[in-house]
């Protein structure tokens, strides 16, 4: 089988057989090792520093040192793929790159189309959070004063009143979670 490369402007195409990628890829992991070099260190702090305060206008951690490590890895992975035992600035460029692509596809809401780290962290957006909590308030406000009701009765009383609407799994988190504080 042959693994073949396409790129586009004045880069040319390439093919590489199978056989020849494993034997790449071996000597790759044998023997080049890559270290940080100065200019490239700085840049991932740079870059780090800069992830860090997109969040703290909105008042959210944006960025973990675990990111920094994995902005490292990715560097270090990219020079390693070029043959070269030293980590240079457009390995850090390319890590970062590699970086906001995985986090657009893993940690946006698709209600707002931000970027929401806290996806990544607990599988909720703070917009379904907020909802959440919302919908609890008015579960415990329909309830307040009452001994008894039924949860269909409940569901409908808090549908026609949430300005929003929501979805039965939404109502059933609500519950959970109030049921869990």
């Amino acid at each position: 089988a042959v693994v073949s490369t396409q790129s586009t402007g004045n880069q040319r195409s390439e093919s590489i057989d199978n056989e020849m990628l494993r034997d790449y890829i071996a000597y790759a992991r044998t023997f080049v090792n890559p270290r940080l070099s100065d200019e490239a260190g700085q840049k991932l702090i740079q870059d780090y520093v800069q992830m860090r305060k997109v969040g703290a206008g909105r008042g959210i951690i944006t960025a973990y040192p675990r990111q920094l490590e994995s902005l490292i890895r990715l560097s270090e992975a990219h020079a390693r793929m070029r043959l070269s035992n030293t980590v240079e600035e457009m390995d850090v460029n390319e890590a970062n790159r590699l970086y906001k692509e995985a986090l657009k596809q893993a940690a946006t809401d698709p209600k707002t189309g931000q970027i929401d780290m806290e996806i990544l962290m607990t599988g909720l957006s703070a917009t379904s959070r907020a909802k959440s909590a919302e919908l609890g308030k008015l579960i415990l406000q329909n309830l307040q004063g009452k001994k008894s009701m039924k949860m269909g009765e409940l569901y409908d009383t808090c549908r026609s009143a949430h300005k929003d609407g929501f979805t039965q799994t939404q109502y059933e988190m609500a519950v959970r979670d109030l049921l869990e504080e």
